[in-house]
């Protein structure tokens, strides 16, 4: 009889509901938190480096179509593009940089004319540990296009 009782006790405690919803709700609340928590930092990491990389390959565009000279151009859109690169936390030996001029590929300052920039670039994610030990964290690929069109006047106001 003793043993009974004590059988019964034990299903009484043991099947008693009380107090386990607030054990429940954070158990699924930190389960759905943390994967949020992460989603928000790697898309607001992503939409940085988009910016950066939008406005490097905008203004690379612009300084070429308005310098004196095609050299000239390109280094000034060299230091463009390191400047905005670096304001986005995207290191600039990653970025790979196309410059397109056109209708003259060899002079991006002929009158009317136009200059295409593109830039790449990998964006890792955060928190993302190297995969397989080769280096070589993950990532997420984005791009920039940017056009400017070349003044008929060349350097006049």
């Amino acid at each position: 009889m003793r043993r009974s009782s004590r059988w019964a006790e034990l299903r009484r405690v043991l099947g008693d509901d009380a107090g386990s919803a607030s054990l429940e709700f954070l158990t699924v609340g930190m389960l759905l938190l943390v994967p949020l928590v992460y989603l928000a930092l790697s898309l607001g990491q992503i939409q940085h480096a988009v910016l950066g990389i939008e406005g490097a390959a905008r203004h690379a565009a612009r300084v070429i179509a308005a310098a004196d000279g095609h050299d000239e151009g390109l280094a000034a859109a060299d230091r463009a593009i390191r400047v905005a690169l670096a304001d986005a936390g995207v290191e600039p030996a990653a970025a790979e940089v196309a410059i397109t001029c056109a209708p003259a590929a060899g002079d991006c300052q002929t009158p009317r004319g136009t200059v295409t920039v593109q830039v790449d670039a990998t964006v890792p994610l955060p928190l993302a540990p190297p995969v397989l030990a080769l280096d070589v964290g993950m990532g997420v690929p984005v791009s920039a296009l940017a056009s400017q069109p070349v003044s008929a006047f060349g350097g006049a106001p």
